[in-house]
């Protein structure tokens, strides 16, 4: 079945003049995209560098006013841009997934647009006073992933947008149509040159890091690509913000009635078919509930609808890539070959298509184990039973990685002393990955550095002043 949408015939190109971009589930081709070069970036960075001072001059008021349209003609549109999200990146149209990510852009772009950020007074001694103000920066590159392709690209570009900056997106070229479909809806309220996509090969992304053209560089995606784009900002010095790969852990505390968290935690595990920077990666239950815990989360991987996106009922989707696909076979046979108990799934979903694997629960490993020790960043979760809390915390803490991290327990008081002692970005105690757009979010060692949402976000895309007197 085929798809047309307004928004979709607008972003695409003739074959002859693009790249084709596959549906996730199927592998037919949705539509083509452009293929930018470097020079298409040197054009963008200068209409960008041409429009930034007069959208800066428009102020927060205006500004905020355009982003608050913008996200009114978001929700306008949500199902004919969440079955583009569906059809590229593979994620179902129900459940936590594509209707429910575009409804998050919209509400992302509100926050950023209604966020109050005020001069801070600093200092005040009679008539001494000093004042901290938040100026724009200037131009903001920002570059995204293919997991949650048009929610993360909203995290970078409307604050920065609502701080007076303007934006060149780079996507991930396997998800290019989502966030050129999003930039299309914007685009029907920004100015010229305020916000533009480039639909590139890793050549462009790679120049945008040391281009003395950006003042700041927003990426997410991988740590290993996360160093390169910091080696590369010293030609420039731009400003980063960062969030990396993540292997995070979760901790179920002895005792706990695992009724009343199963349902959070699987969906903790397994959001997006597992392919979240900030999904729980790796956990450690109690012995005293570890059977109990390994057999209700079998139970509904087994029971959860998995299929092709646009078919109704599906909450869980393919693999997005063969790459993906591939790492995710891989740490599965090699947890079987060292073996450990495969509880749930453990094999490819042929029968549903190329990139579908079965969700996949994993029993009786540990530690050292390579689908305990590297992000799979896939439908799959090994379970690691422990004894002693301490211990836990202290290989929950063990990653070079600190994205977000999660305690679970029916005691609530004891869960926030546990979660003190982990060391992440983020602990969500009974629940794991859910995110707030007025609540900082970041992580520590080798998830990057820099905070996004809220006030936080608005000043990680601005230039402090202090104007003292």
């Amino acid at each position: 079945m085929t798809v047309t949408t307004s928004i979709l015939d607008a972003i695409t190109v003739a074959e002859t003049e693009g790249r084709a971009i596959p549906d996730a589930a199927t592998r037919e081709t949705i539509g083509h995209v452009p293929v930018h070069t470097v020079q298409d970036l040197e054009d963008a960075i200068a209409a960008a560098r041409a429009a930034q001072t007069a959208w800066n001059a428009l102020g927060h008021a205006e500004r905020s006013r355009i982003l608050n349209a913008i996200a009114d003609d978001l929700e306008a549109n949500l199902e004919e841009l969440a079955q583009i999200l569906s059809r590229e990146q593979g994620k179902p149209l129900d459940g936590p997934n594509a209707r429910f990510e575009v409804g998050a852009c919209a509400a992302w772009t509100r926050n950023a647009a209604d966020t109050v950020l005020e001069p801070e007074v600093v200092f005040e001694d009679g008539p001494a006073r000093a004042e901290v103000h938040y100026d724009a920066l200037g131009v903001v590159g920002a570059i995204g992933p293919w997991n949650w392709p048009m929610m993360i690209t909203v995290w970078q570009i409307a604050p920065s947008l609502r701080m007076g900056n303007t934006v060149i997106a780079k996507p991930s070229s396997y998800t290019p149509l989502s966030v050129l479909a999003l930039a299309e809806v914007f685009n029907r309220h920004l100015p010229e040159g305020v916000l533009t996509v480039v639909s590139g090969n890793r050549e462009v992304g790679a120049v945008m890091a040391s281009h003395p053209g950006f003042d700041k560089i927003m990426f997410t995606g991988s740590t290993e690509a996360g160093r390169r784009i910091v080696e590369s900002s010293a030609k420039n010095l731009a400003r980063l913000t960062l969030e990396l790969g993540g292997n995070d852990p979760g901790i179920v505390l002895p005792g706990t009635d695992v009724s009343q968290i199963a349902e959070n935690l699987f969906w903790g595990c397994f959001i997006n078919t597992g392919q979240t920077c900030a999904a729980l990666k790796r956990l450690y239950v109690h012995e005293s509930v570890y059977d109990e815990v390994v057999d209700s989360l079998a139970g509904m991987a087994r029971a959860m609808p998995m299929g092709r996106g646009l078919d109704e009922g599906n909450v869980l989707g393919p693999l997005q890539n063969q790459g993906q696909f591939d790492i995710v076979k891989d740490l599965v046979d090699d947890a079987r070959a060292r073996g450990a108990r495969i509880v749930a799934g453990g094999e490819p979903a042929a029968d549903l298509g190329p990139l579908f694997y079965r969700t996949t629960v994993v029993a009786d490993i540990d530690d050292g184990a390579r689908l305990v020790d590297e992000e799979q960043f896939g439908p799959v979760i090994p379970v690691i039973k422990y004894s002693d809390v301490d211990d836990a915390v202290r290989r929950a803490n063990a990653s070079e990685q600190g994205l977000g991290a999660s305690v679970w327990s029916d005691d609530v008081d004891a869960a926030v002393e546990v979660a003190k002692r982990i060391q992440a970005g983020t602990v969500w105690i009974n629940g794991h990955g859910g995110l707030n757009p007025v609540v900082p979010f970041g992580g520590t060692k080798q998830s990057g550095y820099g905070q996004e949402f809220g006030v936080a976000g608005l000043k990680a895309v601005a230039a402090p002043k202090v104007i003292s007197r």
